[in-house]
């Protein structure tokens, strides 16, 4: 991991459990349509933070082992996944799930894969998977333009965060994941996503962020304001639509099929 990822969001796990987004169920209808995923597949969510991934597969009938490093993500995800009786937990990174080798399907990674080492990462996850295995990783990028709504706040994140520029660089594109999976990417795509919130939503969405400075932050009580300005300023029928893109890369590792 960089730095100490492990523990970036562990004061944000409530803001994380209400205001995160989840992912388009198409996902797993695009992993096995198109990937060739069988419905009864083993899940490895590596980075599973607080549940959000990997209750997408547990509702499409998969077992899904959630990794996680972070104890209190860990434990949300646990209380909420637990009535899933196909739902296991382990504390682990993606450089070193605990899991053993060759014991699942499938290795997923949501939001989660720009905090791992990449070469550490891909020799963890070729381990773990069985014979066949595909590696699926994706992300809930956020479009940055498009409304006023939308490129307000990206100026806002621009203003007042100190590290916003450095961790959103590190998600995943094109370029990026043809370089890490080489030869072995077989498939994308990309999945329209949104949120509709009102103000408490987004405030909650923007504070379950790692990089939105926290109280006793000389930015957060400006920061917070100009949010409310953004809000009043293009809100419709008080709400306001926070639109992702949905960034899916599929392949196998690098020791084979």
């Amino acid at each position: 991991m960089h730095n100490d990822s492990t523990q970036r969001f562990t004061d944000r796990v409530s803001d994380y459990v209400k205001y995160r987004p989840g992912y388009p169920r198409e996902i797993v209808t695009f992993l096995h349509s198109t990937c060739g995923l069988a419905d009864d597949a083993q899940v490895a969510d590596i980075g599973a933070g607080t549940g959000i991934s990997a209750r997408l597969f547990l509702d499409a009938g998969h077992p899904v082992v959630a990794v996680e490093p972070n104890q209190a993500m860990r434990a949300a995800a646990d209380e909420w996944l637990k009535d899933y009786a196909g739902y296991t937990s382990v504390a682990g990174t993606g450089e070193a799930t605990s899991l053993d080798s060759a014991s699942v399907d499938l290795v997923i990674a949501a939001q989660a894969f720009h905090w791992f080492d990449p070469i550490a990462a891909r020799q963890e996850f070729a381990r773990i998977l069985r014979p066949h295995g595909l590696i699926a990783l994706m992300w809930n990028s956020r479009l940055l333009d498009g409304t006023p709504f939308l490129a307000g706040y990206e100026a806002l994140l621009r203003r007042f965060s100190d590290d916003y520029q450095s961790v959103s660089e590190r998600y995943g594109d094109d370029a990026s994941m043809a370089v890490w999976f080489g030869d072995r990417l077989a498939h994308m795509a990309r999945m329209p996503n949104a949120q509709r919130l009102d103000f408490d939503g987004l405030k909650g969405r923007l504070m379950s962020s790692s990089y939105a400075p926290k109280a006793g932050h000389p930015n957060h009580e400006p920061m917070l304001a100009a949010l409310r300005e953004l809000f009043d300023r293009t809100a419709q029928d008080g709400t306001v639509d926070f639109v992702y893109e949905t960034l899916v890369y599929v392949g196998y590792p690098q020791n084979g099929r």
